[in-house]
């Protein structure tokens, strides 16, 4: 392949037809140059290579093109085809990055008052245009609030969070998402039959992962890929080519932690630092992996039937249990956000490994050099007690080292919720959900919350509730299913509900103490001083 016909350059869409994925703003452009409800400004958004700059050049032809404005532009009038090429004199492209300053916007918005030179409009695509400086914003927000009827303007950004209100407000604004996967595979798989170029599948899953969301870096991928090999896209030669874990070592590590070997999942970290693999883009895989089996386990018609690794993620599937699989998926992703942390890349790769171990259920006959089974309780689904009896209080007075029963009723009597919550560390919404709700039940592993009715936004947070599930399951040392229904009991006051009525408590003590100071009641007595109304906090 010559160095001309670079696919992200040879495969370009040219219309709105040949984009793949983004239908959400295809619809609302062509319903807008359908119905000719045209704005003067458009914002597109979102990370490298979904698309922005694709859709600005077509919504360019769209407007431009001779046959009319249209949502279907012919591709063969001289606008369209210098559009294409980069030579229409109407279409301005200018990268921010490298025009900051605000001479430059100067200059761009006095050409924007001259009528088009052969066009309908004079089209401005401004490419990360968070990049221009807080004068070249203000220079351009004047002819953003009055523009001239023969101007539209195109901005594009992968840093929204940059540009001035001002300017926003003044935008049509689209979010463009990340690809998924699939879609790409799909597209990379049309791209190389166009081209008969041979190709395994497997290899195009690997390139679809590794881009990210991205089509222009799944394409320049698979263009490295085609110069690597010798006229045919193998899995193996893109695996080397990626630097990608041989999902067999994923596979092995799996079925070492299920058998509960320690010792075999340190032979296994230590062959793979032989081979030199990363460990922080194995721990990536390794994540990928947990989710694909998750899904064989809920969904088994989402992992295809010529799937090459079919077979081993059903059989995993069939020995974890779902509860295991999102806990370890927690764990590894956790493992990979922090491994920066460790100290050194082995070393937090393995720690990750031997969490995941200490979490496993174990058989009561673990033999030597395997994970020590965890002592069971003498009542059948009951909270284990942990090391610190300081840990978990009670609603009533009961041995500090006997196991607390967890009973059949809803109000689980002797488990104070509130008091579990200030051991759990929980943060953000995790938090919110967890204070808002009461506990409903605790039965054999399955915490049953009832959460407030004015909270039930929470209800949907799925984030939230994982991390709430993956919190007790760390304090419990066992995995939690976490459920969480709506309607918290009407006499049970929710955490959230304790705290403001003691911090209420609090507030009127402070303003009692303050009404009753001697100092306060001379000075209002002989100064004619007043309290001001919400200016007493209690310390």
């Amino acid at each position: 392949m010559s160095a001309t016909s670079v696919l992200a350059r040879k495969w370009r869409p040219r219309n709105f037809a040949q984009l793949a994925g983004q239908e959400h703003v295809v619809q609302a452009l062509t319903n807008a140059l359908t119905q000719n409800r045209l704005h003067h400004a458009y914002l597109f958004t979102g990370t490298r290579g979904v698309g922005k700059t694709t859709i600005a050049r077509i919504f360019a032809k769209s407007l431009n093109c001779e046959s009319g404005v249209t949502a279907t532009p012919c591709g063969v009038c001289g606008a369209c085809t210098e559009i294409d090429s980069g030579r229409f004199v109407d279409l301005i492209e200018l990268d921010a990055a490298s025009n900051t300053q605000v001479d430059n916007m100067r200059e761009l918005l006095e050409s924007a008052l001259y009528a088009p030179t052969s066009g309908r409009f004079k089209v401005y695509i401004i490419d990360e245009v968070h990049m221009l400086s807080k004068s070249a914003f203000n220079a351009m927000l004047k002819t953003l609030e009055e523009p001239p009827a023969h101007v539209k303007f195109i901005l594009a950004t992968t840093d929204p969070q940059k540009i001035p209100v001002t300017v926003l407000s003044r935008c049509l604004q689209f979010n463009l998402k990340q690809l998924p996967p699939a879609l790409i595979h799909t597209h990379l798989q049309y791209v190389l039959e166009q081209e008969n170029i041979p190709f395994e599948s497997g290899a195009l899953n690997l390139v679809a992962r590794a881009a990210q969301g991205s089509m222009r870096d799944a394409l320049s991928l698979m263009d490295q890929a085609i110069a690597y090999s010798s006229g045919r896209v193998d899995e193996a030669l893109v695996r080397s080519m990626l630097g990608a874990i041989d999902q067999g070592y994923l596979f092995d590590l799996l079925q070492t932690l299920r058998a509960g070997d320690g010792a075999g999942l340190l032979r296994i970290a230590d062959d793979m630092a032989i081979r030199s693999i990363a460990f922080e883009a194995a721990l990536q895989d390794l994540a990928t992996l947990l989710h694909r089996i998750a899904l064989a386990q809920t969904v088994p018609r989402a992992i295809a039937e010529d799937e090459p690794e079919r077979a081993r993620l059903l059989e995993l599937a069939q020995q974890f249990t779902p509860e295991e699989i999102q806990l370890n998926y927690q764990i590894v992703i956790h493992g990979r956000n922090e491994i920066d942390l460790a100290p050194d890349e082995y070393a937090g790769f393995t720690m990750t490994l031997l969490r995941m171990l200490a979490f496993a259920p174990q058989a009561a006959g673990a033999s030597a050099g395997q994970a020590a089974p965890r002592a069971a309780s003498t009542v059948t689904g009951a909270v284990p007690v942990a090391p610190n009896p300081t840990r978990l209080v009670a609603a009533e007075p009961a041995p500090v080292m006997s196991p607390v029963p967890v009973q059949s009723s809803v109000n689980t009597a002797n488990l104070d919720w509130n008091a579990l919550l200030s051991q759990l560390n929980l943060q953000g919404m995790a938090r919110e959900l967890a204070k808002n709700s009461m506990l409903s039940s605790f039965v054999e592993g399955r915490v049953v919350l009832s959460l407030a009715p004015q909270h039930k936004h929470l209800q949907s947070n799925k984030i939230a509730q994982d991390k709430l599930q993956t919190a007790l399951s760390e304090y419990f040392v066992k995995p939690i299913r976490l459920a969480v229904e709506l309607g918290a009991a009407k006499d049970v006051a929710t955490p959230a509900a304790v705290e403001q009525h003691e911090k209420q408590t609090r507030q009127q003590q402070a303003e009692e103490a303050i009404k009753q100071d001697a100092f306060v009641r001379e000075a209002q007595a002989h100064l004619g001083a007043q309290l001001i109304e919400g200016s007493i906090r209690p310390v």
